[in-house]
């Protein structure tokens, strides 16, 4: 029987997330701190007999050309040796949509798989290659450790990283919206924000580390997305005014949306949140660490 090999793909949420006007080359710089979360994608990959990398996934139709092909075909020309066609079953666990780097996660899984199939340890040089070939938040997700868990202050259009420790006392709950942000949707409404007058305040980027370790009631993230969905979408706006009136210690949207998120300190209080919010909104909740 073909061995199967399993990989999780972890969700990553962003505290603090400024983003710079475009680049010359169409990018954007940004000022973040990722760190992976408890929800994961499912990968499931076996060798087969066809070429290339074919995906399937029951419950979310991707494109022909997703990040799983593009970091496939971008491993192909790092790798010293042949690489065997495979087929992934992609279980989904992320949102699509949601701003929490699902399909960036599940391109360095896939990674993680091929080097265990064909024997590798790439280096950081070829796994940034990757990564510039198939996304910018794919570069975090790299220089994760090998379970794909890790935290890093994130810079330049995503492929600056400086790991931090992880904090292991922050308790999230996620709201999910019924909407769905694509990245270049999200992208425009910032470069309409970003070409008005008004000047959002947001923490230096070498304090961003400092404050990550206070308490959240004491934080001061802010997202450049959260102010431009919420000119689009009324619901995410709905949501994050629901949050404060009820108390969360802090809020706000993760990457480019849609997905609205609390931090807590206490299990405890995140499990009470998550049960309040259940019972008052119609939106869908998880409650996680």
């Amino acid at each position: 029987m073909e061995k199967v090999f399993v990989a999780k793909a972890y969700a990553k949420v962003n505290f603090n997330l400024k983003v710079l006007p475009v680049r010359e080359d169409g990018f954007h710089n940004i000022e973040s701190i990722f760190q992976t979360v408890d929800l994961y994608d499912e990968l499931r990959v076996r060798k087969t007999e066809n070429p290339g990398c074919q995906v399937v996934c029951k419950s979310f139709e991707l494109p022909p050309k997703n990040t799983l092909t593009s970091a496939y075909q971008a491993f192909v020309q790092v790798a010293p040796c042949k690489v065997p066609g495979i087929e992934v079953e992609l279980i989904k666990g992320i949102p699509s949509g949601g701003g929490l780097g699902g399909g960036s996660s599940d391109a360095a899984a896939l990674i993680r798989v091929l080097e265990k199939m064909c024997g590798l340890k790439l280096s950081d040089m070829q796994l940034d290659y990757i990564a510039s070939k198939t996304g910018s938040d794919v570069f975090f997700f790299m220089h994760c450790d090998k379970k794909g868990r890790g935290c890093a202050l994130v810079s330049g259009r995503g492929e600056i990283i400086r790991k931090i420790k992880s904090r292991h006392d922050l308790h999230l709950v996620f709201v999910f919206p019924n909407i769905s942000s694509s990245t270049k949707e999200a992208y425009a409404l910032v470069d309409e924000l970003l070409t008005e007058e008004k000047k959002e305040k947001y923490p230096l980027f070498r304090e961003l580390e400092t404050i990550y370790h206070l308490t959240p009631q004491k934080w001061t993230f802010r997202n450049t997305f959260t102010q431009a969905l919420c000119t689009r979408y009324n619901e995410i706006a709905q949501i994050l005014c629901e949050l404060k009136r009820l108390g969360a210690p802090y809020s706000d949207m993760s990457g480019s949306g849609s997905t609205v998120f609390a931090v807590f300190s206490k299990k405890q209080q995140a499990i009470y949140f998550s049960n309040l919010l259940a019972e008052t909104l119609s939106w869908k909740i998880v409650q996680t660490i």
